[in-house]
């Protein structure tokens, strides 16, 4: 089964040329538009309160690199990389922030394991799964905060709800009754999808990897992937579970907040050669992205102006109400119940969603280890500390004035019941009924 994930990884990879170039070209074509975009959402930085002067600039603490590669895949959750560029803070810290938009997580792993890209939006799961060789060539890497909370969701198809198979249970009794190869997509192997998905089908009696088959889908590509009828349901990060709905092509069969309040989803990642040898830079970053994830959580106003501006061609490329509806926590699930869900996706809350904590980290390493990608259990709070920039992210927290938690491990139910606190993870890892 690895290896099958592995090559699945692979095939994105081989889409990387043909769909980056077409990004490339789409990027010089909205140049202008974006330079726009950026100067008039300029001006909403200082009505915050956001002041456009050097914070962190002079002497020792002078960013040793000025300009910062960062890529991000079309997501809402890239929004407060990019909105620390479009906003103008990194300025105010002493950096340029250059945005790359990317074709796959794939691309993502590689552009940031041979230095194209400085730092990346990119998956807590692909982060860990390169650090410990399972994801792609082996490099140590680092988090340096956590991004956004909540605001996931697994689809599935039109036409298996259309069967009944709106939920897990009525899934696994599809599956169950219909004898066939079920085909269900994530975004990257070892990332956040993949163990949404899989945490989801096994809590309903489904083993992904016996009972079903599993392909790796850039996330852009997942609604017209589903339309065509290469899959029967997918795991993705808005707005493509919203968009698979406004398509017709869908339904919501979960939140992914709703398998674990404020779970832990994108980070601000990079290799760790590049942290040590670029401190005052990542922390200058970290600082402008924490002021973009508070001035993103502060007002509806302020979601509505990036949602905005993330769904322009050169971001998510969609139209805005796909993006702003389930970022101000409207939901609906395609079958005509419609919601207001408290756990959206967050990109602040008050700090609590940019702390690196370290059990969230332990925490996709165990579900690397039930499925059988980690062939053995690792040191699972050394890999953590060696990843997660802790002291690095509260001295960017100080800068902004970002309440930090006492402990670096927190406690969190997952809607099964189990509780993850990361005090036994060996223990935790090998407690589940379906496993590989």
């Amino acid at each position: 089964m690895e290896r099958k994930l592995n090559a699945a990884a692979g095939v994105t990879e081989s889409k990387q040329e043909s769909v980056g170039d077409s990004v490339l070209n789409g990027k010089r074509r909205h140049l202008i538009k974006s330079a726009g975009v950026a100067a008039s959402f300029a001006a909403g930085a200082s009505m915050f309160g956001l002041p456009s002067a050097g914070a962190w600039a002079a002497g020792s603490d002078k960013p040793e690199k000025e300009e910062v590669k960062i890529g991000f895949i079309p997501l809402t959750d890239c929004a407060s990389v990019v909105m620390a560029s479009v906003l103008g803070l990194d300025k105010k810290y002493g950096i340029k922030i250059v945005l790359s938009k990317e074709a796959s997580w794939a691309g993502v792993r590689d552009k940031l394991t041979n230095g194209e890209l400085d730092a990346a939006h990119v998956l807590y799961g692909l982060i860990y799964g390169v650090q410990t060789g399972i994801g792609g060539v082996k490099k140590d890497m680092s988090v340096l905060m956590s991004l956004n909370n909540n605001g996931q969701a697994i689809t599935l198809s039109k036409k298996l709800a259309d069967k009944g198979a709106v939920d897990g249970a009525s899934l696994a009794k599809l599956m169950a009754m219909e004898k066939r190869e079920y085909t269900f997509a994530q975004t990257f192997p070892t990332g956040t999808h993949a163990m949404w998905l899989y945490y989801w089908m096994a809590a309903s009696g489904i083993n992904p990897m016996k009972d079903a088959k599993v392909i790796t889908v850039p996330p852009p590509q997942m609604v017209a992937n589903m339309r065509v009828g290469n899959m029967d349901g997918f795991c993705v990060g808005e707005p493509w579970g919203h968009r698979a709905i406004v398509d017709g092509v869908g339904i919501t069969a979960i939140t992914t907040q709703d398998i674990w309040k404020d779970h832990p989803e994108k980070v601000l990642g990079c290799a760790t050669d590049f942290v040590k040898k670029n401190p005052n830079t990542c922390r200058a970053l970290m600082a402008a992205v924490l002021e973009a994830s508070k001035w993103i959580d502060a007002s509806l106003a302020n979601k509505n102006k990036m949602a905005e501006v993330i769904a322009d061609k050169s971001y998510v490329n969609t139209s805005k109400d796909v993006i702003d509806q389930r970022i101000m926590g409207r939901y609906q699930n395609g079958l005509g119940k419609t919601w207001d869900d408290p756990n959206y996706m967050k990109f602040y809350n008050d700090g609590a969603v940019n702390f690196p904590y370290l059990s969230d980290g332990m925490w996709f390493m165990t579900q690397h280890r039930r499925w059988g990608l980690l062939k053995d259990d690792p040191d699972y709070l050394a890999v953590a500390k060696a990843v997660n920039q802790i002291d690095l992210y509260k001295e960017a927290a100080a800068m902004t004035k970002t309440p930090v938690p006492k402990d670096p491990m927190r406690t969190s139910k997952l809607f099964d019941g189990a509780v993850w606190d990361g005090k036994n993870p060996k223990a935790y890892a090998a407690s589940f009924k379906i496993h590989a």
